[in-house]
């Protein structure tokens, strides 16, 4: 019994220590002059649905939820952002070599084909970020569009 004692008191006192540790936030008021809305016409409805489904990985400006002021789970988003980030950076888009430009669309292809962006995770939660056929269809034809002037 002291055994199971000690580790819940251990467990306690370690949740409240690293409420002490948080994170740096991945916020900016800025908005890039080389931000893919910026760089390419974008049409409005397309560029709502990016924004709400892929920016808040993919971009310097999260809007966190309330949940990420509780550790561990905020060191678990900031570094799924960090992750998203450097795999796509929708405010540094402009920057991109046309080389990296097309495979960055190819992927962004692949993976709403795919079903794998947004994330279930994410779309769990935030429930607008879901895409439905049509507005994949949608993007898709958008990207490939895009894809095709470069």
């Amino acid at each position: 019994m002291k055994v199971i004692k000690f580790i819940g008191w251990f467990f306690l006192v370690s949740l409240v220590v690293i409420q002490f540790f948080p994170i740096e936030r991945n916020q900016s008021e800025e908005v890039s002059r080389a931000d893919f809305m910026l760089v390419n016409t974008v049409p409005e409805k397309i560029q709502n649905k990016i924004q709400v489904s892929c920016y808040d990985c993919h971009s310097n400006n999260t809007e966190y939820p309330w949940y990420n002021k509780v550790q561990p789970v905020a060191w678990f988003l900031e570094d799924h952002i960090r992750e998203g980030k450097a795999e796509l950076n929708f405010n540094e888009w402009g920057d991109y070599s046309d080389r990296r430009k097309n495979s960055k669309l190819r992927s962004i292809i692949s993976q709403i084909e795919d079903g794998e962006m947004p994330l279930d995770s994410y779309t769990l939660i935030h429930g607008d970020a879901k895409l439905s056929s049509e507005d994949k269809l949608e993007i898709i034809n958008y990207i490939t569009g895009l894809k095709s002037e470069l």
